[in-house]
């Protein structure tokens, strides 16, 4: 055609149907191969898609040529130009791009690496679900209405707990003894009995107390003192009874009668009776001059008045006295037939204060340790203890009318009690006669005799039988 260049690309240029020729034959166009009718073309590898599709022409692909064969005409017709439209049937051939598509295959992936084989899960069985229903309380039956009153509801029963209301009570009881016994100790009058002086005797084992029961009015009225007949008064505070009770560490109490009237040497006033040493400089002066005479060092002090001995028998209810003889002492308030028999707080005091004896001072002495032994024993008995009514008065009498060392509390005394209330060995200090000297009649203890005694005493031994007096 005109203007078309020689050296451009065949596949570009636009071929004329005919050869130009009137009458020929139809030339099918140049520049792409033509497909054989009657079967599909191969994928045309120059333009990398296969032939038929229905897209449309790119630059890149060169001329447009449609080519549909028409029946068969006579061989003058000449179609220059013809669109051919895609459904046609019969034995026309198919351009070459309506030849069918033959869609390339999809690339596959390589199949991924085998996974390990994993651990079977075992699972607990399935659970059925099951309905839950609650309990039907039971049926109350009301209670018929009287008076037109509405039935109340049932009180809920409180949860009792036995086991807190016992732990309550423990705890009271404990709180309440704490108490009580502080009462009692503050109740204690204390004073300085233990002495401290040069050369004092050195420490003894066992436990030593030196109990003292003085003649001292000062707390009694006028119609305790007719009543307790002690007299009125008759001078500086003066003992009646002194005694020794010693405490082993292993075997029984000792407790030893010390009489008033022995003949010893009082410290920095030369020889006199024993009772005097109180009367001179009180409870310190005694208890230097009871070591100094013995060799035995006093651990605790206590003293107790005509109107302790009397409160405490009261309390208790009175103590059982067994008599050998018949005692009738008009200066004591004394007349008690022989025989057992319950004393009073007053005659408990007249019967440890009478001389009236054939013995006199020597059965005074004995009186005082059977009193001191049947006071111990029934005070520490389980009716007492276990009897509050009891227990309560005779402790209170006993801390009220005390009075005590420094260094002594309730506790202390509470262990002197203890210790005396089974076998105790009651004795006193062997005496060897009686004489008249510028301070009256004395009585003398028998030296070799006293000497080996004490030593006893001092070393925590038990009392040779021969040296006990009973």
């Amino acid at each position: 055609m005109n203007g078309d260049d020689p050296r451009e690309d065949p596949r570009r240029r636009r071929v004329p149907p005919t050869s130009g020729r009137p009458g020929g034959p139809s030339v099918p166009p140049q520049g792409r191969p033509q497909p054989p009718q009657g079967r599909a073309m191969p994928p045309d590898p120059r333009y990398g898609r296969p032939p038929g599709n229905d897209r449309r022409p790119q630059p890149e692909d060169g001329p447009t040529v449609r080519y549909n064969p028409a029946p068969r005409r006579g061989a003058s017709h000449v179609e220059p130009t013809q669109v051919m439209h895609r459904g046609n049937s019969g034995d026309q051939p198919l351009a070459y791009s309506q030849l069918p598509y033959e869609r390339e295959k999809p690339r596959q992936a390589p199949p991924p690496p085998p996974r390990p084989p994993r651990e079977q899960v075992r699972h607990a069985p399935t659970q059925r679900p099951v309905p839950h229903h609650d309990a039907l309380p039971p049926r109350r039956t009301p209670p018929p209405v009287t008076g037109g009153r509405q039935p109340q509801p049932p009180r809920r029963r409180r949860k009792r707990h036995p086991f807190r209301w016992l732990m309550v009570i423990i705890v009271l009881l404990i709180a309440g003894l704490i108490a009580a016994v502080v009462h009692l100790d503050n109740s204690l009058t204390r004073i300085t009995a233990l002495p401290s002086y040069s050369d004092r005797v050195s420490n003894t084992p066992g436990t030593n107390w030196l109990l003292v029961g003085s003649d001292g009015r000062g707390d009694l009225s006028t119609e305790q003192e007719q009543e307790l007949a002690t007299g009125g008064d008759t001078g500086p505070e003066r003992t009646d009874t002194i005694m020794m009770v010693h405490i082993p560490g292993s075997g029984p109490t000792t407790m030893v009668s010390l009489p008033r009237d022995s003949y010893v040497n009082i410290p920095g006033h030369g020889k006199d009776k024993l009772n005097a040493s109180f009367a001179i400089g009180g409870a310190s002066l005694l208890v230097q001059t009871v070591e100094e005479a013995t060799g035995v060092r006093i651990d605790h002090y206590a003293q107790i008045g005509f109107g302790g001995f009397a409160s405490v028998v009261d309390a208790l209810g009175g103590l059982e006295m067994c008599l050998d003889e018949p005692i009738v002492d008009p200066l004591a308030g004394l007349d008690l037939p022989a025989g057992c028999q319950e004393l009073s707080g007053p005659q408990a005091l007249g019967f440890v204060r009478t001389r009236a004896t054939p013995n006199a001072d020597v059965d005074r002495m004995n009186h005082q340790r059977m009193f001191m032994a049947a006071l111990l024993k029934k005070a520490t008995s389980m009716g007492t203890l276990a009897n509050p009514f009891s227990l309560w008065p005779m402790a209170t009498g006993v801390a009220g009318s005390l009075k005590v060392d420094d260094g002594d509390h309730i506790w202390n005394l509470a262990a002197l009690g203890w210790a005396m209330r089974g076998d105790t060995v009651t004795t006193s200090v062997p005496i060897g006669g009686f004489d008249d000297t510028d301070v009256g009649n004395v009585l003398l203890w028998d030296k070799s005799k006293a000497s080996g005694f004490f030593e006893a005493l001092a070393t925590d031994q038990q009392i040779p039988e021969e040296l006990l007096t009973r």
